[in-house]
């Protein structure tokens, strides 16, 4: 169903498509945990450009790689023509004739589309400033571990409306999900990703909302996500989104206002004692690192279907 496709956003997948990634990711997960590895990528290369540094992504996906039996081609901006002049066009043409797939961690959308436009095999968003579709995957197949379920669930957003929580509320808003998004004013996700969550939500029945109020939007939640203030590249902004993120840290007291199984999530890197304080990421309710793991099933599953 997949094969041959890019996955550059969560708005390139259906919700048939979501079951079938956590299905094979689910199956990957198991047969790890009993020692049993699958050899699916023998004799098939990955490039992985990675223009921004990465713990979780990269390890995931060269552990995953290798324990699908290829070879994963960690490729940094330092190491490509890029660099030095070349084109992303003719990057792209060129890799497509050595490599089965690309998985690429930009500092431009516009480039990973530039370079799925002139690539011949499949590439994957690693994370962009737009979407990060492969964390959201991962948080989807930890929210039905924990949960048993993902219709009719609510998810509040505590914070900045980045990269993940476009992806996340394209895949909450397809899979069922209630979306409560509380952002200060100017930080709410992009227009255009918002719009197209709010078409797949009225498909699949789940309601979406962009609210100022965490108190409000934690009310009654079944899942509780924030993620840092600060990204890489907004390092000159650090002290103006200090400010104006007062009061949209996860704390005890904000977690209470949700259920009381409440999980919390959080994509990490966390930055302790501005987002989310101590006593919630390392409480009962946490599975941040859950999440870290499930990203190396839910990519091993990603790139066996479109390789």
């Amino acid at each position: 169903m997949l094969r041959g496709r890019h996955l550059l956003s969560m708005g390139d997948l259906s919700g048939e498509d979501v079951g079938h990634i956590l299905a094979r990711a689910t199956i990957f997960k198991e047969q790890r945990e009993k020692g049993i590895l699958s050899d699916e990528l023998r004799g098939k290369t990955v490039a992985l450009i990675f223009e921004k540094p990465s713990t979780r992504t990269r390890v995931s996906f060269e552990t995953g790689i290798h324990e699908l039996g290829g070879n994963p081609l960690f490729l940094s901006a330092q190491e490509l023509q890029l660099s030095r002049g070349e084109t992303i066009a003719d990057t792209a043409r060129t890799l497509s004739r050595y490599v089965h797939a690309i998985v690429a961690r930009v500092t431009s959308h516009d480039n990973l589309l530039e370079l799925a436009k002139h690539s011949t095999v499949p590439v994957i968003n690693a994370l962009s400033p737009l979407e990060h579709p492969c964390q959201a995957l991962a948080d989807l197949m930890t929210i039905q571990e924990k949960k048993g379920r993902l219709r009719g669930l609510k998810l509040a957003w505590v914070g900045d409306g980045n990269n993940v929580c476009n992806s996340l509320l394209l895949a909450c808003s397809l899979v069922g999900i209630d979306v409560s998004i509380a952002c200060p004013p100017g930080y709410e996700p992009n227009a255009e990703v918002l719009e197209l969550g709010r078409r797949r939500a009225a498909e699949s029945g789940s309601k979406l909302e962009v609210i100022n109020d965490p108190n409000e939007a934690v009310f009654g939640a079944d899942v509780v996500y924030t993620d840092v203030w600060v990204s890489m590249g907004q390092e000159g902004e650090k002290m103006r989104r200090l400010q104006d993120f007062k009061g949209y840290q996860v704390n005890a007291e904000l977690l209470r206002r949700a259920k009381e199984d409440v999980i919390f999530m959080h994509c990490l890197p966390a930055h302790r004692g501005e987002e989310v304080t101590d006593e919630v990421i390392d409480g009962p309710h946490s599975v941040v690192f859950d999440q870290a793991e499930n990203r190396l099933h839910v990519q091993k599953a990603i790139l066996t279907m479109v390789i």
